[in-house]
């Protein structure tokens, strides 16, 4: 074999071994383009679960403290201490505003030292 036959069947092999990588690189780039969308799709779906459900409990939160006349921290106790006020207070704020927010929000401020451990 001539010395020109040899240099092109080396880069011929290598040429070939570079479009292997290339491949390989391109296949696992579109593997990981994929899982990445499969992380995201599932974070929004979470999220958006996850604003369904405070919604829902903001919702049942302000039918206790408007309909039934609960104070914020009566709701609190009502709920087995499993919320705390603020955590009530916010899921009131993200159903809306509604007319006796400055009867809660005295509440949330006279119970807020109890809350935190202060008499």
């Amino acid at each position: 074999m001539s010395q020109q036959a040899v240099r092109q069947a080396a880069r011929r092999s290598a040429l070939d071994a570079q479009a292997i990588l290339r491949k390989e690189r391109a296949d696992r780039e579109r593997r990981l383009e994929a899982l990445a969308v499969a992380v995201l799709t599932a974070l929004g779906e979470r999220d958006a679960l996850v604003r369904d459900a405070e919604r829902r409990a903001g919702q049942a939160l302000r039918t206790m403290t408007d309909n039934e006349g609960l104070s914020v921290r009566e709701a609190v106790d009502w709920c087995c201490s499993s919320v705390t006020l603020r955590e009530i207070t916010r899921l009131l704020r993200l159903d809306g505003g509604h007319p006796g927010g400055q009867n809660h929000a005295s509440d949330e401020r006279q119970a807020e030292p109890a809350e935190r451990g202060v008499e």
